[in-house]
């Protein structure tokens, strides 16, 4: 007799839990986010500007883009004013590859 009230009594407190569980999103639902988190949080800043290489070798326009997980500021070369990587002598799209220009201590402002 005690090992079935015992397992009746289990029974129950499994059975109330379920229910919790299910009850659970109608009564406090999640809200829904419009804004998904990016996979890469850059700043990109707008405009063309005149980039040094750090080591004093030359200069040229590009865009300078931070990325605001580690603060790390890249320069990404254009060539030209344009907005974009371009070469005038070649139809074919011209890959940009970026190069550091310093770094943002983010982690300071916790101080």
């Amino acid at each position: 007799m005690r090992q079935d009230g015992l397992t009746k009594l289990l029974l129950f407190v499994i059975a109330v839990a379920l229910v919790a569980i299910a009850v659970r999103p109608y009564v406090d639902p999640a809200p829904a986010l419009a804004q998904a988190s990016s996979a890469h949080a850059f700043y990109i800043e707008p405009g063309v500007q005149m980039l040094r290489y750090p080591d004093g070798t030359g200069q040229v326009y590009g865009k300078v883009v931070v990325d605001l997980r580690s603060g790390k500021v890249w320069g990404f070369p254009t060539g030209t004013p344009d907005p974009y990587p371009s070469n005038p002598l070649d139809s074919k799209p011209t890959t940009s590859r970026p190069f550091a220009l310093g770094k943002f201590a983010f982690e300071d402002t916790e101080k």
